[in-house]
């Protein structure tokens, strides 16, 4: 049997890029590597986030291991460089056989500027059957689909379960005036109900979109599609209005750390470790990646609560980490062959457990309790979720101008009017 793997990884330190998850906004990278698969060989590319292990690289080794002949020659890429490094490499001609993306628009590895380049290759049926309805538009176009996603995410508020009883907390608050409640407690108690890396673009917009969660998306499931379609705006959206006004009014209430605006992601990997700090927002797979950092700690995952409790309650869920095919290789079958025992539910339930995430199939059936995610079984069985909102919208610009627009909020250099503008501005760039 022929393996050749390749490794080519650097650490940016655990909790960091799990909390960028695929939102990292990437600088240029340059790689060497190309096209040009064979028979049963090809090339696979992806992006590394820290020391842990990686599910791509355990599958595709296992994959080899019981496909006697195959050689799937691995690269390693660094979370915050990786969706440059990929463009470029695409538009050098020289971009590996399959490669990781991610659906919707608004990222550099996005689904749907890639195709529209023509840089994917079309998948089969079976790739595309496992695309849930909702999220369609993330991985298709013009009829055809682009990446077989292999994960679920959830990202919501990751809550030391333990902290929070230290602080006399019998529960997760329920709406918005228990939430601010919570904070005062916490503060009463020298810790803060909320940790925010300041400094870190990716993290201030994941604050942002888990409030919007329930204050737009909530009430307007279909407000990306109303603002591609010029009948919505961010200027005139009550809901992303009282986002923002809610992040201000976090912060002057004292549920942020001290010293959140100039944060890095360790103050969220120390803070919640030591108990200091109480939650803060990422995809679930971090609490998985911190409890090898915090066994002390018990990590769940909770949607942020609604303005008021007779407004519903809304979680963001999305597929994740898919794949997708070079349009220049001519590895497709070998690659196809891979894809689908990928989708096979053994490999599909060891990616979701090794990544930290949920199966991409039979959620309905998922044991949720007592596990990360118990808080927000009922979310996920009624459906009551929304796609991560950056998945639809037109560039990667839309998001760092909300990432942007926190930090200048939580500094006092921006105000609600302005950062709206902003995203208004980059949207129709």
């Amino acid at each position: 049997m022929s393996k050749k793997i390749i490794r080519r990884t650097r650490t940016t330190g655990a909790i960091a890029a799990a909390a960028i998850g695929t939102l990292a906004l990437a600088s240029c990278s340059g790689s060497d590597g190309g096209v040009g698969g064979s028979g049963d060989s090809f090339s696979l590319m992806y992006s590394a986030s820290n020391t842990l292990e990686s599910p791509f690289e355990t599958l595709a080794n296992e994959y080899m291991e019981t496909h006697d002949g195959v050689t799937i020659e691995l690269e390693a890429v660094p979370n915050d460089t990786y969706g440059d490094t990929l463009r470029t490499q695409l538009q050098a001609g020289n971009a590996p056989d399959v490669f990781q993306t991610e659906g919707g628009s608004g990222q550099t590895r996005s689904v749907i500027p890639l195709a529209e380049a023509g840089f994917l290759e079309p998948l089969s049926e079976a790739s595309a059957a496992l695309v849930p309805e909702s999220a369609e538009s993330f991985f298709t176009l013009d009829g055809s689909t682009y990446a077989q996603p292999l994960v679920t995410a959830f990202s919501g508020l990751i809550l030391n379960e333990v902290a929070l009883s230290d602080i006399g907390a019998t529960s997760f608050p329920a709406d918005w005036d228990e939430f601010i409640d919570l904070c005062t407690q916490a503060s009463e108690e020298g810790k803060s109900a909320l940790l925010v890396a300041g400094a870190a673009g990716p993290n201030t917009g994941m604050l942002a979109m888990n409030i919007a969660a329930t204050r737009v998306y909530g009430e307007t499931p279909d407000w990306n599609e109303q603002r591609a379609a010029g009948e919505v705006t961010f200027a005139e959206s009550p809901g992303w209005a009282d986002t923002m006004q809610a992040i201000v009014d976090l912060e002057a209430s004292g549920c942020l750390q001290d010293g959140a605006v100039g944060a890095g992601f360790d103050a969220l990997t120390n803070g919640l470790a030591t108990g200091q700090g109480i939650g803060f927002f990422a995809p679930g797979a971090t609490a998985t990646e911190l409890a090898q950092a915090a066994p002390d700690a018990e990590l769940r995952i909770h949607a942020f609560p609604p303005a008021t409790t007779s407004d519903p309650a809304v979680g963001i869920l999305n597929p994740t980490y898919s794949l997708s095919i070079n349009a220049a290789s001519d590895a497709a079958d070998a690659v196809e062959d891979f894809f689908a025992w990928l989708a096979e539910p053994e490999q599909a339930n060891r990616f979701a457990e090794i990544s930290g995430g949920l199966p991409i199939t039979g959620l309905d059936e998922y044991d949720f309790d007592g596990g990360t995610y118990g808080p927000v079984a009922d979310l996920i069985r009624d459906d009551a979720v929304t796609p991560l909102p950056n998945s639809g919208w037109t560039s990667p610009a839309v998001y760092e101008a909300l990432g942007g627009g926190v930090q200048g909020l939580l500094s006092g250099q921006e105000t609600v009017d302005s950062v709206l503008a902003s995203l208004d501005a980059a949207w129709d760039r």
